[in-house]
């Protein structure tokens, strides 16, 4: 038996791709948090700007900004790469959407004192 659908269309709110790649950047070893999106920066929406991502979708293709927090002792090439192929996955593999680039943008590096330093 076929798998008869109705007619219709699945749209994806611009929060959903906020926090696919929010919570995907977070689980990368090495990131600390996310820092908001400076003042500066040019955005057509504000959405996710506390959160640290920008998204733009143009065309059914998602263009991201992630501005990243990363921990000490870190090499920041790694753990950027790592962030752009874990959060291009996750977005495809959830929402069946093509990534046109992810850019990752380091605004510090977490120092704070570790427990196991003291």
């Amino acid at each position: 038996m076929k798998d008869i659908r109705p007619p219709g269309k699945t749209t994806v709110a611009g929060d959903v791709l906020i926090t696919i790649a929010k919570l995907t950047c977070l689980s990368v070893p090495g990131v600390s948090r996310m820092s908001p999106i400076p003042p500066g920066v040019s955005r057509l929406f504000k959405r996710g700007s506390e959160d640290g991502v920008e998204i733009i979708v143009e065309n059914n293709i998602v263009y991201i900004d992630l501005y990243v927090v990363l921990q000490r002792d870190v090499i920041v090439r790694d753990v950027s790469h790592t962030i752009q192929n874990q959060v291009s996955r996750a977005i495809n593999e959830m929402v069946d959407m093509e990534i046109g680039k992810i850019d990752i943008h380091i605004e510090d590096i977490d120092y704070t004192t570790r427990q196991d330093d003291q």
